[in-house]
């Protein structure tokens, strides 16, 4: 097996500006992906033989953008033991529809849902970095400092305005 890397599916290329924040924020914690372009409806045999590919070549997590009925993530879980993240993408219905198909898998096969579009896909790549950080400590680190970063900036901006006010 290969080094450990996330795969990233998206159901169509439509799909790609809404998901490429998640690309910055693997490369930003120095985690490999892959990105692929394959439909749980119009491709199952493309998806299930990739799926299987990248196991076997090392991916621990896979993240799966779709809209509508968005059934990405569940063909993917139905083929894989390894985590799956699904990313509700706004192709109709303000994204509710592939909210509650991603959302709303059967018992024994899940799929962790994140939210619909841009921030769904940032959380995604978040989520698959702490996965893999449970047994990688450099990632948990970098994870930390993140933390620590975002909380610095909030208090930092807390203090601007508190001082905007009082003056």
């Amino acid at each position: 097996m290969s080094e450990k890397f996330v795969a990233i599916l998206m159901g169509s290329d439509s799909d790609l500006p809404i998901v490429e924040p998640a690309f910055k924020i693997l490369e930003d914690f120095e985690i490999p992906y892959e990105v692929k372009i394959t439909s749980a409806h119009r491709t199952p045999l493309v998806t299930t033989k990739y799926v299987k590919d990248a196991e076997e070549r090392g991916c621990s997590v896979f993240i799966c953008a779709a809209g509508m009925a968005a059934h990405l993530a569940g063909a993917v879980a139905a083929a894989s033991l390894k985590p799956i993240i699904g990313i509700p993408i706004n192709a109709s219905l303000n994204g509710l529809d592939a909210l509650l198909s991603t959302v709303q898998m059967p018992a024994g096969i899940p799929v962790a849902t994140v939210a619909i579009g841009k921030a769904g896909a940032k959380n995604a790549a978040y989520l698959a970095a702490q996965i893999l950080a449970i047994s990688e400590t450099s990632l948990l680190q970098k994870l930390v400092e993140e933390r620590k970063i975002n909380a610095e900036a909030v208090i930092s901006k807390d203090q601007a305005l508190q001082e905007k006010l009082n003056s």
